[in-house]
């Protein structure tokens, strides 16, 4: 008898630990990262570092056990913005495009990350562009317009997290000036760089963590400099901050926002080197979970797909991804280099270093050109569609699409996430598994 209540006590306990939810929750988000933009990028690797075909070099999180199809319409269109998506995901809610953090009737709703912090948790949001954007503004923010960017902003500072990183607040210099005063009033170290963090780090009750110069997003990995602050690194600084808060665990949101930035530019060399820096942000998540993987949720997933990508053009059934190696820059910063240049000559000579291509529409003798932001971008989207066109692939627009999105999960509850689910159901099913409050 004493045995079998023994057994049944050890059961108990085990059982009392199986129950419990992840401790350490990590959310990343792809903005506008569709399923071929996460094989493409793996067919790209192929293609690239081995000259093979097919994926000998996968992207860690598509290897997560647990996977799913996720539907991203807004309560007003088929076709979802960011900051529906943005809403659905942090909050549950479905919403009007264009809305923030409120509900299609303009109730405010309250975010995953927001129940976290009730609940003990340290949080983190971060992303590659302005920190006051559409998805990250959805876990903090309550605006009926995703545009009044100087109002989401101050929600950083009613929201109170912990760890905030990526891009400048995207508004005028005397509002950001006042915005981060206020934020060193309320406790947080304002870091420049990852240097910089980690020499406020040791003393900060909280930290914001921005590039060495202000700017409203990272650059473009293509066009990176070996100075500059990269997802990566964000996310490494931000598990040491918040792990090192000693509460309940933590709530990581963490976004690769200049994936959809390149494909709203049907830019696709420089697309697929973002969907590779988000993943060297995913596995800096990954390395943490396999110290703590009883205790650890990953998902990784997208709010929409952007740019209806496809991998493939012509009727010969071919793809030639390698070619996008040729591309050294992207569009933008192409665009930026060929409104220096002076005469055609120069022009040719920019796009071929930059793009590998023969410039179009040259005229037939050498002359000046009279060179200006308009003439520049459309020479540049003309060389990257050129490109494209030699990789055999294709864009269906320069927006947003309606198809579904991939979701990958790894760790304690991921076994929730699988077949075709919403994007509402997401932090629904974060709260119930990590029994957070409501």
């Amino acid at each position: 008898m004493k045995r079998l209540l023994w057994t049944l006590a050890l059961l108990l306990i085990v059982a009392t630990g199986f129950s419990k939810g992840p401790k350490y929750i990590f959310y990343f988000i792809g903005d506008g990262m569709g399923p071929s933009h996460v094989l493409g990028t793996e067919l790209f690797w192929g293609e690239t570092k081995e000259n093979v075909i097919g994926r000998p070099h996968k992207l860690c999180f598509t290897q997560f056990p647990q996977s799913a199809f996720v539907t991203t319409f807004s309560a007003s269109n088929g076709v979802t913005d960011s900051a529906a998506s943005g809403t659905a995901l942090s909050t549950g809610s479905k919403t009007n495009n264009g809305r923030l953090g409120v509900d299609a009737d303009g109730k405010d709703v309250s975010s995953v990350a927001l129940a976290a912090k009730e609940s003990g948790y340290a949080v983190g949001v971060a992303t590659t562009v302005c920190i006051n954007h559409a998805t990250p503004g959805a876990f903090y923010a309550h605006n009926t317009s995703r545009n009044n960017y100087n109002d989401i902003a101050q929600w950083m500072l009613v929201a109170d997290y912990d760890f905030y990183a990526g891009g400048d607040a995207k508004c005028s210099n005397e509002q950001r000036e006042t915005l981060y005063d206020k934020a060193r009033n309320n406790g947080y170290a304002i870091a420049r760089g990852y240097d910089d963090y980690k020499e406020k780090a040791g003393k900060a009750e909280k930290m914001m963590l921005y590039q060495e110069e202000v700017s409203e997003g990272l650059p473009y990995t293509i066009d990176r400099d070996e100075d500059d602050l990269t997802l990566a690194e964000i996310t490494e600084a931000g598990i040491d901050f918040l792990y090192n808060k000693d509460k309940d665990g933590f709530f990581f949101m963490v976004e690769g926002g200049k994936i959809d930035y390149a494909s709203h530019s049907n830019d696709a060399a420089t697309m697929l080197w973002e969907v590779v820096d988000f993943n060297a942000a995913v596995e800096v998540a990954l390395e943490f979970y396999k110290k703590h993987k009883d205790e650890t949720l990953i998902i990784v997933t997208a709010d929409h797909e952007t740019g209806g990508f496809v991998l493939g053009y012509n009727s010969s059934y071919t793809l030639n991804l390698k070619a996008l190696r040729k591309q050294k820059v992207s569009v933008d910063a192409l665009t930026a280099k060929l409104q220096e240049a002076k005469s055609w000559n120069e022009v040719e000579s920019i796009v071929k270093e930059n793009v590998g291509v023969r410039l179009r529409n040259k005229p037939a003798t050498e002359q000046r050109v009279e060179m200006n932001y308009k003439l520049a971008s459309q020479i540049a989207a003309e060389a990257v569609y050129d490109l494209n066109r030699e990789a055999a692939i294709s864009w269906a627009s320069g927006n947003h699409s309606g198809t579904f999105v991939p979701l990958f999960a790894i760790g304690n509850g991921a076994e929730e996430f699988h077949g075709v689910i919403d994007n509402t159901d997401i932090p629904k099913r974060i709260k119930r598994i990590a029994k957070l409050k409501k």
